[in-house]
């Protein structure tokens, strides 16, 4: 048995999707936060939570605890079929600048209607929001928990090229080049 064979054995190599983040930034404009929250409520039929700014920047009129977007997280087995839905306005086509070093996959959708079965919402209009799915391996938990925490090994981080062929083969996307 090579190497290679042992390493695609063994269950603790195995990547699998950990969340998917939709994540929709409005800056300070109070009306277009309330729209990406019905966004979020209508693409995924889960209540978003409003995100704050933790810093001043006063050219752009954002001061602490300000709230300048919303997102949602879902952790749970319809991640993966929102991930298709969302892939398919994309037209199953993403670039390599889309795959983070870390086992992280992140890309925007322009206007919600190119989604599938999506309809138009007069309400809402027509916005724009960010995808970003995050991988994972078994054992990744040590990072999170609260005992005795611990860093993941090199050896067992998600890299750029597993990250692109993981998500070629689990969800049939091609990857354009640089």
């Amino acid at each position: 048995m090579t190497k290679q064979a042992a390493i695609q054995e063994n269950p603790m190599r195995k990547i699998m999707v950990e969340k998917l983040t939709v994540n929709i930034g409005t800056s300070k404009e109070q009306s277009k936060l309330d729209k990406g929250l019905k966004l979020i409520k209508h693409l995924t039929a889960r209540e978003g939570v409003k995100t704050v700014s933790k810093k001043r920047i006063p050219s752009w009129g954002i001061r602490p605890g300000l709230p300048i977007g919303c997102k949602l997280t879902i952790r749970d087995s319809t991640k993966y079929d929102l991930i298709k839905k969302l892939l398919k306005a994309k037209e199953n086509v993403l670039n390599k600048k889309n795959f983070g070093q870390n086992g992280t996959v992140a890309f925007g959708i322009h206007e919600y209607i190119d989604i599938p079965d999506v309809k138009y919402e007069p309400d809402i209009g027509i916005m724009g929001f960010q995808a970003c799915i995050t991988l994972e391996r078994p054992g990744y938990n040590i990072k999170k928990r609260r005992l005795h925490t611990a860093k993941i090994s090199k050896k067992h981080q998600i890299t750029k090229e597993e990250a692109i062929s993981y998500i070629k083969s689990q969800f049939g996307t091609k990857i354009e080049g640089d």
